[in-house]
């Protein structure tokens, strides 16, 4: 005949040896179960696999038992209750998952094994956790945006479209003949309608034969050079002011 009460003393007695201040005795009214038998609370953490001590995931959860009549022929009574950072959820399926080793581990004393099933279903259950909130912030920190530059504003953009618009209209005015800038004000064309002239044309022919790098003919097409009012407007005024720059120079010499 077996003793199930001396197995159990000796049970109780390795338990305290090996866990020490994780494990003590509780009041039965505390530990949730169904019973007036002696209860008893082991402190469960996470453990790390590949260091002898617990991994810095504070998931804690304390595993209360108490033996029936005839254990270890039959499953001890089992709670679970979270002493930091576990949901009821995860108190749920872990408690599913030991009650199923222990209805495997019949007629033999298992709840230090039980222990250990729970210290690694922490440690597998948070590390993933962990794992996924480093690849969140990773990705995070991927999606930021660091601006390089001067961060562009109304009044900078104005300014940069002022000086765009200034060296445009000094570019058209280089490639009009110096006829086209002193001419009287009267008989002047504007930029557009000297281009549309065809005039460009043979301006744009003179600079191919002065210049012998130069292989492919230069032809300015009407719509290469359709600026619009605002730009024709600083060609104009450009174009106004050299001519008064001319007709002063010339009366000076006079």
């Amino acid at each position: 005949m077996t003793d199930y009460k001396q197995e159990q003393d000796m049970e109780i007695e390795a338990l305290e040896a090996i866990l020490m201040d994780e494990f003590k005795e509780i009041h039965s009214g505390e530990s949730g179960l169904s019973t007036s038998n002696r209860c008893f609370q082991i402190k469960v953490v996470a453990q790390d696999d590949d260091e002898d001590g617990p991994i810095t995931n504070p998931a804690q959860l304390a595993l209360i038992f108490s033996h029936t009549e005839t254990y270890p022929d039959e499953p001890p009574l089992l709670n679970l209750k979270s002493l930091q950072g576990i949901s009821a959820e995860d108190l749920r399926i872990l408690k599913e998952k030991l009650q199923q080793e222990a209805s495997e581990n019949l007629g033999m004393a298992m709840i230090y094994t039980l222990v250990t099933s729970a210290k690694e279903w922490l440690a597998d259950r948070f590390s993933q956790d962990d794992v996924g909130s480093t690849e969140a912030e990773e990705a995070a920190k991927d999606d930021v945006v660091i601006p390089h530059g001067e961060p562009v504003t109304v009044e900078t953009f104005l300014a940069w479209r002022e000086r765009f618009e200034a060296e445009l209209a000094l570019e058209l005015a280089k490639l009009m003949p110096e006829s086209v800038l002193t001419a009287p004000k009267e008989k002047k064309l504007s930029g557009r309608q000297w281009f549309e002239s065809g005039r460009v044309k043979g301006v744009a022919a003179v600079a191919e034969e002065s210049d012998v790098e130069d292989e492919e003919d230069i032809d300015f097409d009407e719509d290469d050079f359709e600026a619009d009012d605002e730009e024709e407007d600083m060609l104009e005024h450009y174009l106004a002011e050299k001519s008064d720059l001319s007709t002063h120079s010339s009366m000076r010499a006079s």
